[in-house]
Parts: C-alpha cells; sequence; structure tokens
C-alpha cells in the first residue's frame, strides 16, 4: 500500500496545495457539451490569485469534512512491455477511512484474494505506525508554527506556488453539470527552490478544473517536463513525462471525495516500489462514517461476498498537452 500513500502524497503537493496539474490537453475536456450558457459566460471570472486563494481556503475546510467518509480503492497497475502491451497486470484493493485525521488506506485484498489473518494483521500494524509518524510530523510543524495537511507532510502557500509557476487562460466550463473555472499551468524550470518539495511543482505542467461554487480543485492532469528525484532517487524518482489525470466526485454540500486517478510513465518509489506503465485508482461505496450509510455505491473488485465484480472502466488515455 505504500506506493497508494506515495501517489497520493504527490498529488497533495502538486495538485492540492495550491494546485497545479495536467496531462491531456485541456480543450479534450471542453467539447460543445461543456460550454456554459451566454449569460453565465459572460460574467467575469475572479483573477486568479484571489480564485487560488479561496481553493486553499476552501480545501483546508473539505479535508476536515472528508474526515467523515470512508470509501473503496481499487488500484490497477498495467506492466507494458517495449512493445507498449500489457504483459502484467496486479491490483490491489484497500478500505480508505481517517484515524485521528490521518487518511489510512488498509489493504484487504491483492489480486483479487483477501489477505490473510496473517497479512491482516500485519497491514494493521503498518497502519499503527503510519498514523504514529503522520502525527509526530505534524506536531513537528505545529511546533515550528508550520501548516501541514492530515498527513503531516509541509504545505506550500498560494503565495509561493505562484512564484514556481504560472496559472493562465481562465475560462468557464460545465464539469458534470456545474460551472468549473479552468486554469492552464506552467512550472518554471528556472525558479530557485527552497526544498524538494518545490521542484515537484515546478516541473509540472498541465491545467486545473475549480469548483466554482464550493471553490475546491475536482480535477488536475499533469506531465512533468523533466526528470525528478527526491533523496538522490532513494525516496523518489519521476521519470520525464509521468502523466496523471485526477478527479473528484461531489458527494453532498460542499464535500468532494477523490474518484479516480489515471496515470502513465515510470517511476521508483522508495527503493523496491516501481511504476512502469499504466496505473488506475478507482474510489467507491462512499459511506459516512458516523452512519454508515452509503452516499453513492459503485461497483468494486471484491464483492464482501468474495464474488468478483463487473469489470472497471477502461482507463483514461493521458498524453502531455498540446501547445497552444
Amino acid at each position: 500500500m505504500l506506493i497508494l500513500r506515495c501517489l497520493a502524497g504527490i498529488l497533495l503537493l502538486s495538485i492540492a496545495s495550491a494546485q497545479p496539474s495536467p496531462a491531456y490537453p485541456a480543450r479534450q475536456a471542453e467539447g460543445p457539451a461543456a460550454k456554459v450558457a451566454p449569460a453565465l459566460a459572460d460574467q467575469p471570472i475572479p483573477p486568479i490569485p484571489q480564485l487560488l486563494h479561496d481553493v486553499e481556503q476552501h480545501q483546508k475546510e473539505a479535508e476536515d469534512a472528508q474526515r467523515d467518509y470512508t470509501y473503496h480503492v481499487h488500484f490497477e497497475f498495467q506492466q507494458l512491455d517495449r512493445g507498449g502491451r500489457a504483459k502484467k497486470i496486479s491490483t490491489l484493493d484497500a478500505e480508505s477511512i481517517a484515524i485521528d485525521g490521518v487518511r489510512i488506506d488498509k489493504v484487504v485484498a491483492r489480486n483479487g484474494k483477501p489477505l490473510t489473518p496473517k497479512q491482516a494483521q500485519k497491514e494493521s500494524d503498518q497502519i499503527d505506525k503510519d498514523v504514529a509518524r503522520a502525527k509526530a510530523r505534524r506536531e513537528r510543524l505545529a511546533a515550528r508554527g508550520k501548516s501541514s495537511d492530515p498527513e503531516g507532510n509541509p504545505l506550500i502557500p498560494v503565495s509561493r506556488i505562484l512564484e514556481l509557476g504560472t496559472f493562465s487562460n481562465p475560462r468557464r466550463i460545465l464539469l458534470d453539470n456545474r460551472p468549473t473555472i479552468v486554469l492552464d499551468y506552467a512550472g518554471d524550470p528556472h525558479a530557485k527552490i527552497r526544498n524538494q518539495s518545490e521542484g515537484i511543482i515546478r516541473n509540472l505542467v498541465g491545467a486545473v478544473w475549480i469548483d466554482e461554487q464550493n471553490r475546491i480543485l475536482v480535477r488536475g492532469q499533469g506531465h512533468f517536463v523533466h526528470d525528478f528525484k527526491i533523496g538522490a532517487g532513494l525516496v523518489l524518482d519521476i521519470h520525464k513525462g509521468f502523466s496523471f489525470d485526477f478527479r473528484a466526485t461531489h458527494i453532498t454540500g460542499d464535500v468532494w471525495l477523490p474518484a479516480t486517478v489515471d496515470g502513465k510513465g515510470q517511476a521508483r518509489i522508495l527503493l523496491f516500489e516501481r511504476i512502469d506503465g499504466n496505473f488506475r485508482l478507482v474510489t467507491s461505496n462512499y459511506q459516512r462514517f458516523t452512519t454508515s450509510t452509503t452516499i453513492i455505491d459503485s461497483n468494486r473488485l471484491v464483492n464482501p461476498d468474495n464474488q468478483s465484480a463487473p469489470s472497471l472502466p477502461a482507463p483514461v488515455q493521458t498524453s502531455p498537452p498540446e501547445p497552444n
């Protein structure tokens, strides 16, 4: 499950902090059906800095609301041969829940097979360690007067994001029938970084989709324009062209939860978790933790009776954005 946690960390740093992204040309998501009514289209779009500061504020509020929800996570990885064909497919299923504010994904099955009691106990022990480490990181940053996300990763403020890259070409579309503002993003490869996390943002190109009513990041696409490493590649090693597409789904009110993450490329996480092909992460079976009431249901690989469920939708193709 380490690879999922690290991918989530990358997305938090590169998307959720203030929110760059991208993988496809933005125009592919803005066909005729996505256009808004003329009366709405003519309304002025807020200045980009103001919009991003609104997102920064509402993102924190959204994270607090998300703690009340659980959901199922299905991860599929396709390892490709030199001809670009899938030569091996691996799957993993987990239940995502917040413990002491820390979002964890507890593995329940690998390749369609539920964990053995021994494997399940090992997973629980690892979760206890992960939660303790996240809480310790939060406490250390708080003692230094610095903000962090629920997992204890330092947050990069919007003011700093705007120094590391440029948001441009604001436009309004309809996404899932909701007015949404789209911004293109391009990191500045010459910007001086203060830490390695800022290097992730500096090396991204893409676009972000912001729900206009809730001021929440609801979609992000991105690809890396350069090879990128943290800890000389021992912690993270992302190859040029690695791309991803993140989407959130609206649950109720101003609550949004992760829906899908599609990606393609080469990367290594620590010394043993390697991505070399296509991956897809799909969430489903959203429930409010306090009531255990299903909000939105969806298929999953392993049903409660351990019977196979219908296949997941085909992954979205990702490719670097076309030049404007």
